[in-house]
Order: C-alpha cells, then structure tokens, then sequence
C-alpha cells in the first residue's frame, strides 16, 4: 500500500564498514505529521552476486520500505522524496591499507626529489634486522627549478631587530640587517623580498619557468598520468609557485591537482609533502566511487546549487562536508568518524561531566576514543606507514573485531590481526571461511541463530552455520590439547572462551594507552560500547578495566550511522603564521583570527546555518621557542583573565601534556585557525544519567523472557538457562540482573553475573559491581 510521504521528507544516514553496511533513515509518520518514524537496515558491504554498491542498495531498501513502492534493483533511485542523504565512507581507507590508489606524479623543488622518501628518518622498529619501509604513494617525481628562501636565520637572538620591516601594504620599508646580509640589497642575497602568509620574510630566487613546466606536466600526460601532487619549498607562506604550476596543470587537462599549500598550509615539508601525496593518491578513486554512487540516482542529487535534496559526508574530524569541500585526505577516517560523534552526544552530561571511553566493536577491527566535553583531534596521523597532516579524531585501532581469525601458533592463543572480512566471513557464515571471533561467541552461547539476521548461504535466507563453528573448534582443540601435557588439558569452552579473553585484551590495549598512558584513570571513565559485536564484550571489557558503568545506545550497533543524524556541518580555515606571543601581538592575532572568523561564517551561510546555528572556535597552534612540538590551544573560560588567552591555555596545555614547562622561552605561533560548526540540532534532550535518577525502576520477571539459552560464562560455566529477553518487548524502567541477554534485530547484548542493566528511553544502562 503506497504511503503518501511529502516531498524531501526522508532523511537518509549510511555508513559502509569493512563488514557490514548500516543504514539509519526517519521520515514523517503518515499518522503523526508531527513525529518521525525511523527506519534501520543492515546489509553485507559487499555481496557482488546481488548489487553493486551497498549504500545504493540501502537507500533502495529504504525508499521500498517508506513509500510502500516496489523498487527493483538497479533502476536509477527517484530523489524527490529525499531531504539529504549523509555517507561515512571507508572506500579511501582501505585504497590506503591495500595500495590501491591511483598512480600520480610528484613535482617538486629541484634538489629535493627524494625528500619524502628519506622522510623524517623515524626507525619505529629500531631492533628488526630486515626493515622493509613502505614504498611512497607516488609513481614518478619532476623537479621543478624554482627556490624561495626565508630571509634571517631562526636562532638569531635578535630575530625581531633584525627582520625585514614591511608597511601595511606588504612593501618592503627596511631590509634585513643581521648577520649574513650583503651590504647591497634587502637580504642576504639577489632577489625579491615579499611578505609571505605568515608575516615572514620570503626571498624568492628562482621563479618557475612555465614554459618548461608546460613540456614536463605534457610528457606525464602523454604517460597516462591524470593526477598530481605539488610541494614546494616554503609554501606554507609563499603558495604562489605551486598555484601557477596547480593552474597550468589543470588547462593541461589533469583531472586532479593537490598543490600541498592548498590542503593544509603548515610549516614541516616531510608531512606536508606525504599529506598532497596521500590526497592525489586517494581523491581520484573516492570520485571513482563517488561517480558510481551518484549514476544510480537521478540528476538533482549531484547538482550542489539545490539545499535539498544534498548529499553530505563525513570527515575525519567529526564534522560534515559538502561534496566541493570532500576529498581523499579528509576522508581516511570517515567510518569511525559517525560512532564517535554518535557516543559523544548520546552519552556526555553536561552536568555530570565524566569523561567517556567509546570502544567501537566492528566486524574487521576495534576503534577506541576518549570524550570530555570536546572531540580530541591530532593534526599529525600515521595510518599504514603514511604520516599524514590534516585534523583527524583522536581514534586508536586494533584488528580485532568479529571478523578476527583465531589461530594457535607456538603455543599462543591468537585473535587476529588477519580478518575474515565480509568475504568469505567466519565460518558460520556459510562460505567456507576461517574461525573467528563471531564462531566463538556462537559457541559459547552469546549469539542465538534463531535471533540472528537469517541472511546466509546461497539463497540469502539461511541462519548461523553452528555446526561449521563446532566442527571447526574441535578440530582447533584437539590440535592444542595435543600440544600440553595430560593433566592440562582444556574442555571446549575453556579453549573458546581462552580466544575470547585473548580478543577482549587486545581490545583494551588502546584504551589503556588513551587514559593511563595520558594520566588519566581508566576506572574514572563511563565506558560506551557500540558496533556489531560491542554487546558481546562491553560487559567483560569494563570488568578488566575497573569501569563501573556502561552506555549501549539502542542503535549501538548502527551508531555510526546514526551519529551522522546527529552530526553537525563543520568548516575550518587555517592560516601560517610566525610571530611571538607577546602582549603587544595579541590585537594582531585576535584580528587575524576576526577575519578567519568571518570568513567561515560566509561560508556558513551559504551552506544555510545562519546566527545562533553557527559556533566558532578560535584557535592558535603554539610551541616554546627552540621545540619543535606544537600544541592547537583553544582557550576557555577559566584561562588567565578570562578574555581569549591564549598564553595560560597553551600553559595548561602543555604541562597537561609533558609535565613541565619552559618558562624562560618565548611562545611563537604557528598557526592560526578558526573551526565553524553549523548546529544541526540545538538541544538532544534529556540526559540518560539524569532520567536514570528520574525514573522509577522495577526488576524484571523472569516469566517475561522470550527463550532460555545456554551461555557460557567466566568463573561461573556454563548456565543452561540464561534467560533471552527481546529488547522491544522490556519497558524504560525495567532492571535486568545477571546473567541474561539482551537481544534485538541488530544485537546481542551480554549481561555478565554481577551486572545490573537498566532500560532507559534511548539506552541500556549497566552498572558492574
């Protein structure tokens, strides 16, 4: 029966893992115009017998579901219904982790051609007599002949006597006069001297010759080459070389520039150059994708000039981004982007204000990440051996997740790092796969068949394959029991659950290096679990940590397409720049950061968030004179005198971070920046922390359970008769003890001896004794 929906109604969230596909929607309830009724799908990422693109298939699923039409799959998607759809994509992610970009070409200043290949010279495996380094991005390099250089030298103890003075025009008024200077000109040199970005002194020695530019970029043309990364000297401050060299290029017709000064200008050439590198490796085959997405909709969809029907996409920092504003360099984190966003709102009290540890349970690996009050970012990552600039969420990762494939080797009980993926899958997944995290929880009773999506084998319809696992395990167990002495030989259980404990360790790992490693304590944390199989752990995982209290979400395991509902649009400017923090340069930076202010509001606007939906933060990247450790402080109310400064923040900051403080050097700036976020909700209601006080609880009969199961638990066995309780059927206030689960469409929640789980309007909250 067609349901009348209103036009650019539905609003549409999907996120692509490594495993599965999660798709969030809500829509107007026909019955309630005033309500919204929500819509969750769950599909295989890849499952190229029966569609092409899981998201499409999603939406598809959606738009069937809401509408009440049979859609058949591949015909191109109608988006009249639609008022946007959001995306978290790993496609970038995974290019990076299995070398799969697109061959480009580097250009850059002559005599540096092999500057990212000697990188930084870190030796992160110090001891390994075979180190094998990565090999770089890049298939070819060009040295361009151009140099710029920065007039004075760095430890010159009167650097600001010394400088080149310029007026307000930017005009040279007086030229260098420290050591070096030639006694004729305005530096140490022939030249032009031009104020750069960031206020320094440029001397620019060699211009490029375009001519001969134009003869290179056309021989890699001629090669196949469609994309390419430019880092020059200097850039940070002195764009202009590369944005001449990036212009001509794309008359040329490259399909895709990434000129490093464009992307992020900071100072550091190695991570700069890597970071342009990375994003011309892995922007072209996001588009590749992107193109395929968009073919299975119709034209309105692409055309970013309509505010509705639109697309928006995750970044790495936790904000959205628009089609014109996404690339491969802001996408590598983009999957885990949405779960953090998704715990940080759904869990954080503003009152209470506990810090809390979101551990994302996903089917290839585990991602960790700390809230308190404000999203942690790093600007400076390493993922796959690649150390790439650009402001990303603080997330640890580990390979271990429901997919990790367990094996015994020299003795050693092992959970991962190797996955089984979607394809083939563990072994119950009906395809021959290896034994796996999932195999073990299905043994041990802490996944129910009957319970489980029935999406296997070949006709897309059949449960769990038990016996697979069993079969499997037996196997597994006789090889280890075969390898002990007789009296310490293990049943089973034992064995299976020894895989487990070995998984949920590994899983901890992270976490203890986010808090403990930081000085913070682990117990002092609320720990909120998420992801496919995070119901299956949370429990045992607070229990090794000494957390007391846990948050499920009810789209725990959807959380990361849920947190994209919630996200917010974020636009950030940043500008160099390299001057003391002194009293006297304080107006100057604070009109700096005015003027950076306004422009992200501009753009803002134009993305429809206007006045009080729009919140700017204000923020200087500052180190002690003589360090190389720079530190993005955002001041707050309770720093210095109140009014933006930005000298106790940096001071709070740093001691926070390395325990003491440099108090005889001066503070330089290198950054300043200025993050807009566009509110997408202004309020997220009541706290789960306060309506647990609020309400008033009862426990549960057990009468009510929907099926008995056997479960195995640590130090207590195996009890036969766990009750199963349905999630849908237990009501806000409901008190579930231990040992019980909890079950839903999309998860199994494990409630461990000694745990208490109460049911809220929005989550499941456990405490531990």
């Amino acid at each position: 029966m067609p349901s009348t929906i209103p036009d650019r109604s539905i609003r549409i969230c999907a996120d692509r893992g490594g495993t599965f596909c999660d798709v969030h929607a809500s829509f107007p309830d026909p019955e309630k115009p005033n309500e919204r009724k929500e819509i969750v799908v769950k599909l295989l990422s890849q499952d190229p017998a029966n569609y092409k693109d899981a998201p499409t298939e999603g939406i598809r699923r959606v738009l069937e579901i809401a509408t009440g039409e049979k859609i058949p799959r591949g015909t191109t998607l109608k988006t009249d219904k639609i008022d946007y759809i959001r995306l978290s994509t790993t496609v970038a992610t995974n290019a990076l982790l299995e070398r799969k970009g697109h061959k480009h070409a580097l250009l850059i200043t002559r005599g540096f051609k092999d500057l990212l290949l000697i990188g930084n010279q870190s030796r992160p495996k110090i001891f390994d007599l075979n180190i094998r380094r990565p090999p770089p991005l890049y298939s070819t390099v060009v040295e361009v002949d151009e140099r710029v250089t920065l007039v004075g030298y760095t430890s010159d103890p009167k650097a600001e006597e010394h400088a080149v003075q310029f007026d307000e025009h930017g005009k040279v008024k007086r030229g260098y006069r420290g050591a070096g200077w030639d006694k004729q000109g305005d530096a140490e040199g022939p030249g032009e001297v031009v104020q750069g970005l960031s206020g320094e002194a440029v001397r620019v020695m060699r211009r490029p010759d375009l001519d001969k530019v134009r003869a290179d970029l056309q021989k890699l043309y001629d090669d196949g080459y469609r994309s390419i990364a430019i880092v020059f000297c200097h850039s940070y401050t002195y764009p202009e070389h590369e944005l001449e060299v990036a212009a001509l290029a794309r008359t040329l017709g490259f399909k895709h520039v990434s000129a490093s000064s464009q992307l992020l200008p900071m100072i550091k050439m190695v991570p700069r150059g890597v970071s342009s590198t990375a994003d011309a490796y892995l922007t072209p085959v996001l588009r590749d994708y992107l193109d395929g997405f968009f073919a299975g909709f119709d034209e309105k969809l692409r055309d970013g000039k309509v505010r509705s029907p639109r697309v928006e996409f995750m970044g790495s920092d936790g904000g959205l981004l628009d089609l014109n504003n996404f690339s491969g360099l802001k996408s590598i984190l983009s999957g885990p982007a949405g779960g953090v966003v998704g715990y940080a709102l759904t869990s954080w009290d503003e009152e209470k204000k506990t810090p809390v540890i979101g551990i994302d349970v996903g089917g290839t690996s585990t991602d960790v990440s700390r809230f308190a009050g404000r999203y942690e970012v790093v600007y400076e990552t390493t993922t796959a051996g690649v150390t790439i600039q650009s402001p990303q969420l603080d997330i640890n990762t580990v390979a271990a997740g429901g997919g990790s494939c367990l094996t015994f080797r020299n003795g050693l009980f092992l959970a991962g790092p190797h996955s089984a993926g979607a394809e083939p899958g563990p072994a119950c997944y009906r395809k021959g796969g290896p034994l796996a995290v999932t195999d073990a929880n299905l043994l041990l009773g802490r996944l129910v068949p009957d319970y489980f999506p029935q999406i296997f084998g070949k006709t897309e319809n059949e449960p769990l394959d038990i016996e697979a696992s069993r079969s499997a395990f037996d196997k597994l167990a006789q090889e280890i029991n075969a390898s002990v002495s007789e009296d310490k030989r293990m049943g089973l259980d034992e064995i299976v659950y020894g895989f487990i404990k070995v998984a949920n360790e590994t899983m901890c790992r992270p976490i203890r290096a986010l808090t403990e490693a930081r000085g913070y304590a682990t117990s002092r944390h609320i720990l909120a679990s998420f992801g496919g199989a995070g119901g299956q752990h949370a429990c045992e995982i607070a229990q090794l940590l000494g957390i007391k209290t846990i948050l499920i979400h009810h789209y725990s395991s959807i959380l990361s397409a849920y947190g994209l509902a919630l996200a917010d649009r974020a636009y950030e400017l940043q500008e160099p720049s390299s001057t003391f923090y002194t009293p006297e340069n304080r107006s100057v930076l604070r009109a700096r950061l005015d003027k950076l202010e306004s422009q992200v509001r501009e753009e803002l606007g134009r993305q429809g968030f206007e006045g009080s939906r729009v919140h700017a933060e204000r923020m200087l990247n500052m180190r002690f004179e003589g360090t190389d450790t720079a530190l993005m402080v955002l001041p707050t109310s309770t720093d210095g005198d109140g009014a933006e400064d930005f000298e106790a923040a940096f001071r709070r900051v740093y001691k926070a971070e390395f325990g003491f403080l440099l108090d005889t050097k001066a503070i330089i700036v290198d950054d300043v920046k200025v993050r807009g976020i566009g509110k997408t909700f202004d309020s997220l209601g009541e706290s789960v922390f306060s309506e647990v006080a609020r309400i008033e609880k009862r426990e549960v009969d057990r009468a009510r359970a929907d099926s008995t199961y056997s479960v195995y638990f640590d130090g207590v066995g195996r009890v036969d008769d766990t009750p199963v309780y349905r999630l849908e059927s237990l009501h806000v206030g409901d008190t579930v003890k231990g040992p019980a689960m909890i079950i839903d469409n999309t998860q199994t929640i494990v409630i461990i001896p000694g745990a208490t789980a109460v049911l809220t309007s929005k989550h499941l909250y456990i405490t531990l004794e």
